[in-house]
């Protein structure tokens, strides 16, 4: 599918878009690009209109985790307007690109129709050990100088399955990382979202008690095998948001949305045709398993 461009910003972002229906937008995370959503898009965009954004793009200038989410949740926002899409919609996201969707709905809740999110940020302090490694002044600049290596253990640790770190994605993160200024972009939000003891509580906490006066319809799915963002942070989700539904994706890594792509595109289809019920947030959440 050919990618297309839209000024956002002033930055020149990659994005794709198709289909026809209400809409959905696709975050990827962190050091990540959209084509983690390779195999989301054709089955969303058979059912609706579908954008993945490529936010890989944009390095939010602010040190500060809260504000740099509130960075990546105006790009975002621009995004849209830049594109003509202002219907509330449906907004998915997968780790860092969760936590922007979360802040997304706290920002422009008339924005927001839906939220999926897939081994998000933002629900515990447990995190990979090579990314509290990362956050150490000095040892980061120095393991990603190694930066084939490092993406060769990071994409091992993304999947269960070590199938799907093949070749051709350890050569598109290397592509990614080796941008100009990519890696000090990199380390930057690393260390602001994270420290060396895990991902840090002021934003999660800020950010929990925002969308508290916004409750939206919404689905939180997790690997069982989650190596960055460990799956006992799914009982979290069930504490602060008691009406999210939630689905446990047996022997499953970080990446659901490519792992089990085919139960995970049925379960995000069933969701976003479901009305929105007027007492949505007072649902029970539900955990299952495939």
């Amino acid at each position: 599918m050919p990618a297309r461009f839209a000024d956002v910003l002033g930055h020149r972002t990659r994005y794709l878009a198709l289909g026809e229906g209400s809409p959905v937008l696709l975050l990827h995370g962190l050091s990540r690009s959209l084509e983690d959503w390779s195999a989301t898009l054709a089955p969303l965009g058979a059912h609706h209109r579908v954008y993945a954004l490529d936010l890989a793009q944009f390095n939010a200038a602010s040190r500060d985790a809260y504000a740099a989410l509130g960075d990546f949740a105006h790009f975002a926002k621009a995004f849209l307007d830049a594109v003509g899409e202002h219907r509330p919609l449906a907004v998915i996201g997968n780790s860092l690109g969760g936590a922007v969707a979360l802040r997304f709905a706290a920002d422009y809740p008339e924005r927001v129709a839906k939220l999926v999110l897939a081994g998000s940020a933002g629900f515990g302090r447990g995190l990979l050990w090579l990314l509290r490694l990362l956050a150490l002044p000095g040892v980061g600049e120095l393991c990603l100088a190694l930066d084939r290596l490092a993406a060769e253990i990071a994409l091992r640790c993304i999947f269960y399955d070590p199938r799907f770190a093949t070749r051709a994605r350890v050569r598109e993160t290397l592509e990614l990382v080796r941008r100009p200024g990519a890696k000090r972009a990199l380390l930057r939000a690393l260390r602001a979202f994270g420290s060396p003891l895990g991902v840090r509580a002021a934003w999660r906490r800020e950010l929990a008690q925002r969308l508290a006066a916004h409750p939206v319809p919404m689905l939180v799915v997790w690997g069982e095998r989650d190596r960055i963002l460990p799956v006992r942070h799914l009982q979290r989700v069930r504490r602060l948001y008691p009406h999210a539904r939630t689905h446990l994706f047996r022997n499953t890594g970080h990446a659901p949305q490519l792992e089990r792509a085919a139960a995970f595109n049925r379960l995000v289809l069933e969701f976003l045709a479901e009305a929105a019920l007027p007492d949505a947030p007072k649902a029970r959440g539900r955990a299952a398993g495939v």
